[in-house]
């Protein structure tokens, strides 16, 4: 397998970001937590009230110098790559360059890609084309393009990227087709309800898919979007993980909530993250399963108590 890790973990948030309000105090928190990042998912059809991941990202990049930020993740099947491209060569200058692109074929909302005029069985295709068309339009060159959904011939986005050839493409998905295409196109996998032993199992899968197309994945990133609730008692986490979620995915979430999440005391905590570096994570992205009410003192819980285990 061609998948070399560094030793250091890094830790980034999780963030509704739903006012200007609720982001300048979540990048407060961030940031005085010690975390690293700020990411925010995607959904134009939700169960509940969601906002553009871009602008709200836009919005939290004028607040801070030192965190980076990043989409987990965004439904790049929905749109035309090249508007994408511009917002995101945007998005890279605002923030500094300080931006990763975390992208993904969504699915489990039909209602987005009806809306969207996007037939549902062409969202992988789509994004596998997509990427290509972002990584041409971001290398600041004149290109062309002839592909099954886009094409056009002698383009060039100016400005180009403030990242040399954009802002790094961090995939998700768990599907064995998922993860060739992560294997082949992706500069990292961004994994979401998995276990520390699925993670392993889709690393060799995206290691054999990279040597299969000659690539060697040597600053390849191994991310993982995990669901944490801090409490003394783990019964009482599973509990209210198990409403929370329920209520946010409009499902039964009590098998996912029992089976995924990382519950219960600081050290049942550590040592979940410990199965997942384990297996392969080296950047954590803390989904905190708490009220608005509660999340400040989750992250603050985590710096305090849960950061010290971890080595």
């Amino acid at each position: 397998m061609s998948i070399a890790l560094t030793d250091t973990l890094h830790f980034g948030l999780q963030a509704r970001l739903d006012s200007r309000d609720d982001i300048r105090a979540t990048v407060r928190r961030a940031e005085d937590a010690g975390l690293e990042s700020l990411w925010v998912g995607e959904h134009i059809v939700f169960t509940g009230p969601i906002h553009d991941p871009l602008l709200r990202l836009a919005q939290a990049a004028a607040y801070s110098e030192r965190l980076s930020f990043g989409t987990a993740v965004y439904l790049l099947p929905l749109r035309p790559p090249a508007a994408v491209a511009k917002q995101v060569i945007t998005l890279d200058h605002l923030t500094g360059g300080r931006l990763v692109f975390g992208a993904g074929v969504g699915g489990e909302f039909p209602k987005e890609f009806e809306v969207c005029g996007v037939p549902h069985g062409e969202r992988g295709a789509r994004l596998g084309e997509g990427i290509e068309v972002l990584r041409a339009l971001w290398s600041g060159e004149s290109v062309s393009h002839a592909g099954r959904f886009w094409s056009f011939t002698d383009v060039r986005l100016d400005p180009p990227p403030l990242q040399p050839g954009g802002p790094p493409i961090w995939l998700g998905g768990r599907q064995p087709a998922a993860l060739r295409r992560i294997g082949r196109k992706a500069d990292g996998w961004m994994s979401y309800v998995v276990t520390p032993e699925q993670y392993a199992a889709g690393l060799e899968v995206i290691g054999e898919a990279a040597d299969r197309a000659g690539r060697r994945l040597d600053r390849f990133a191994t991310a993982h979007l995990l669901f944490v609730r801090i409490d003394d008692s783990r019964e009482r986490a599973l509990a209210d993980a198990t409403a929370m979620l329920s209520h946010r995915y409009g499902m039964d979430f009590s098998r996912p909530a029992a089976r995924y999440p990382a519950l219960g005391p600081p050290a049942a905590i550590a040592e979940r993250i410990l199965a997942f570096r384990s297996a392969g994570v080296r950047h954590f992205i803390l989904d905190f399963i708490a009220t608005p009410e509660e999340e400040a003192a989750q992250i603050a819980r985590f710096a305090e108590a849960v950061r010290p285990l971890l080595g």
